[in-house]
């Protein structure tokens, strides 16, 4: 093509739907490559008609004026080619003027540069923020099953009529499984290296909307016949939380002391956290796989638990959901509220605050950069603020195992790691 030679060339007209059939100029049959001077023409023709529209050329058939015009001999008569490219319907109105030509060069370039600028001004995670969040999905996806198979190891879920009582295993399968040997009230000991292949959720607060009672329901603690399943599920995932945060980047070096007092605080909020990936909006439950593993508010009350935490509970994950969280997002979330320095107990907050401060720039990063508007507007403050919910579950959660564990015969159903972990609280 001339130096100078600007097609007006515009889109297919019909919509570029057959893109899997050949184009083909309409003047000698060769491969065409889109609309020129309003026909389909290959790049050849497009140039001919330019340059002899430009220099008002004036060509002379030397045979018929009636030559058959193909790829090989469109060279050989001028004349025909250029009748040919006129019964096809192209037009010299579509020509560009040089500078018509240089404008538009112009515009073009301008619009590359205004585009190299918008993404060069466009927040970017950086290549550390974009592994330690590669870090967490890996540490969340080695800890949490979403087959949920590990659920058929706990003692069975036993939904009873309140006045019936439900049979459960003399001893926690789960505890047997996960190697937790550490008897009630000793200190939680360095856990040992994560298991590779992990799973879970933690529907151990599960919930329905039906609830016929007021808020204030409470079973009388003879009929939790539901107990057992439930602290098997709560310690189960427990185990997965303690593995999650094992691979979090940094914990590990933080003292002993603190790393149980972090997971012992932040545990059943973790827990809360990860469940909001099996809340279905559609019949508020945490729904596990098969149907012995769908939870709702039903079933809980029959663990012990009242509507002062469920109702709250509820509001939490439907608030939840409804952040349409990318999984990123998620486990950020979670290695955050980890790593919360006020945590009563912590000897080195600093430190602590360090790695938390981390991990909140991380996801600021992520939302600027990967959570287009409008859901990313505000996002960060939304979550930060589910952070402050969770201390609110977690003292009431507190609260009514302290209440449970009033009662000898329900605190017994209560597995060793859960007797560890709410030590404090459970007697």
């Amino acid at each position: 093509m001339e130096p100078g030679a600007c097609s007006t060339s515009v889109a297919d007209p019909a919509g570029e739907c057959e893109r899997s059939v050949p184009r083909v100029c309409g003047v000698c049959g060769d491969r065409a490559t889109g609309f020129h001077f309003n026909a389909m023409t290959c790049e050849g023709c497009k140039g001919f008609f330019r340059r002899s529209m430009k220099r008002k050329a004036m060509f002379t058939c030397p045979f018929s004026g009636e030559c058959h015009i193909t790829k090989d001999n469109r060279r050989h008569c001028q004349a025909c080619r250029l009748k040919r490219c006129l019964d096809i319907g192209m037009m010299k109105e579509f020509i560009l003027t040089d500078e018509e030509v240089q404008r538009k060069r112009e515009m073009i370039l301008k619009r590359k540069e205004e585009e190299a600028l918008r993404e060069s001004l466009k927040p970017k995670l950086s290549e550390e923020q974009q592994k330690v969040i590669d870090v967490l999905l890996e540490a969340h996806r080695k800890t949490y099953d979403p087959t949920y198979a590990d659920f058929t190891k706990f003692r069975p879920p036993v939904r009873s009529h309140p006045s019936s009582r439900g049979a459960t295993k003399s001893s926690s399968l789960l505890t047997q499984d996960l190697g937790v040997q550490t008897p009630p009230g000793a200190p939680l000991r360095p856990f040992p290296p994560a298991d590779p292949a992990e799973p879970p959720p933690f529907p151990s607060l599960a919930l329905q909307e039906e609830q016929d009672e007021s808020s204030s329901v409470n079973l009388e603690f003879s009929q939790l016949s539901m107990l057992p399943h439930l602290a098997d599920l709560v310690s189960y995932s427990i185990q997965k939380v303690i593995g999650f945060a094992k691979m979090i980047p940094g914990f590990r070096e933080l003292c002993v002391e603190d790393q149980i007092v972090l997971l012992k605080c932040s545990a059943m909020e973790v827990i809360m956290l990860r469940s909001n990936e099996s809340f279905t909006l559609e019949d508020m439950s945490w729904t596990c796989g098969s149907s012995d593993f769908k939870y709702r508010v039903s079933d809980v009350t029959q663990a012990g638990h009242s509507m002062d935490l469920l109702e709250p509970l509820v509001k939490f994950q439907v608030g939840l959901k409804k952040l349409n969280l990318h999984e990123e997002e998620h486990v950020l979330l979670m290695a955050i509220c980890i790593l919360s320095p006020d945590r009563p107990g912590v000897r080195e907050p600093l430190r602590v605050e360090a790695l938390q401060e981390r991990l909140s720039e991380v996801l600021q990063s992520y939302i600027r950069a990967r959570h287009a508007a409008p859901g990313g507007r505000l996002l960060y403050a939304k979550m930060i603020q589910k952070l402050a919910d969770l201390r609110s579950l977690n003292e009431e959660h507190s609260r009514q195992y302290r209440c449970l564990s009033f009662q000898p015969e329900h605190s017994m159903q209560l597995t060793p790691l859960l007797l560890e972990v709410f030590g404090n609280e459970i007697s």
